[in-house]
């Protein structure tokens, strides 16, 4: 098996913290998108993880190296942005007859038990993973019958289903694939500029191929502030990890300090993951995400996500309060 994971893009919706880096290398609980995901993939033993990346590719190569040494990794650069579809068929060159292919894109963490692929492609050519979602009219969904999907629709405003894609994919042959992927490019089968994948499944649909589309446990939004804090969240239940150094502080489980860390005569949790070289003094923070080499001083921090190197310092207020007096000071 071959694992391609499409990791350009700007990650407008996370800035600023995709300013300055790949949006699959911001941290949540205690590690970026990026490990999370490749954690969950190693086990399938893949021959190759194929990488589509950007401008910033230097630092997604720097991390894998780093990371993961013994991964087998190729990389390929992305120059235009034509959209999901396009990045995939850039990596062609490296697909051969004879190979199957997992496509995970990196907005999400996924909770699933890959082992089952093989179990569950027997009788079929391929996998859309996906998920029941309330708020279908945002997604592209599956439309399926007798456990084989027969349509798909881009964000319906009527429940014809509900079953959202996640941006997972598995094809048993990927050769034929990218045949389907390169037939839907020349035929200029664009929505507002850019390729998506659904297009060239339908196309693959009508001529016979057959697919099924098997819900995951778990579907782990990173592409934006809020629901970066409410994957923290999730991931760090049952996960009160503290490696780094802690002094005169009231923990709230769960919290996740890394090794280097130093919170010092705090209120810290729940929900909150520290990133190494950080420094938190005299604060209070719940619910919030702090990235490597930041430090926090007399602050009370709440849904907050800092970056890098950041330095968020305040000072104790001097007050002189007389009777009956009622002192309101706002959070937000």
């Amino acid at each position: 098996m071959k694992i391609m994971l499409p990791v350009a893009g700007k990650g407008t919706r996370l800035r600023p913290h995709t300013h300055t880096k790949a949006k699959s290398l911001v941290h949540v609980a205690g590690k970026t998108v990026l490990e999370h995901i490749i954690s969950r993939l190693t086990a399938l033993e893949a021959t190759e993880f194929i990488f589509v990346i950007d401008e910033n590719g230097d630092q997604i190569r720097d991390f894998m190296k780093k990371n993961f040494p013994a991964l087998p990794c190729s990389y390929v650069v992305q120059k235009e942005r034509k959209g999901p579809a396009h990045a995939v068929s850039l990596a062609a060159p490296l697909i051969k007859r004879g190979d199957d292919l997992l496509i995970v894109f990196n907005d999400t963490i996924f909770d699933t038990d890959l082992s089952l692929i093989n179990e569950l492609c027997a009788d079929c050519d391929g996998l859309i993973y996906s998920k029941e979602v309330e708020d279908y009219q945002r997604f592209g969904v599956n439309v399926v019958s007798e456990g084989f999907i027969t349509g798909m629709v881009e964000k319906p405003e009527q429940p014809i289903s509900k079953l959202a894609q996640v941006g997972m994919y598995y094809l048993k042959d990927a050769a034929q694939f990218m045949d389907y992927l390169d037939q839907t490019i020349a035929a200029k089968e664009m929505v507002k500029g850019e390729y998506y994948l659904p297009p060239v499944f339908m196309r693959m649909m009508q001529d016979g191929c057959m697919f099924k589309a098997p819900e995951i446990d778990a579907w782990l939004d990173c592409g934006k502030p809020d629901t970066l804090l409410e994957t923290n969240s999730y991931l760090l239940l049952g996960r009160h990890h503290i490696h780094g150094q802690v002094e005169d502080t009231v923990l709230i489980e769960p919290v996740h300090i890394e090794k280097g860390a130093l919170v010092r005569g705090c209120i810290l949790g729940p929900n909150v993951s520290v990133a190494a070289g950080s420094v938190i003094e005299t604060s209070i923070v719940r619910n919030s995400i702090i990235n490597n080499g930041s430090l926090v001083r007399n602050m009370i921090l709440h849904h907050s996500i800092l970056g890098d190197s950041v330095q968020l310092v305040s000072s104790a207020r001097r007050m002189n309060i007389g009777d009956h007096s009622l002192i309101e000071m706002q959070m937000e």
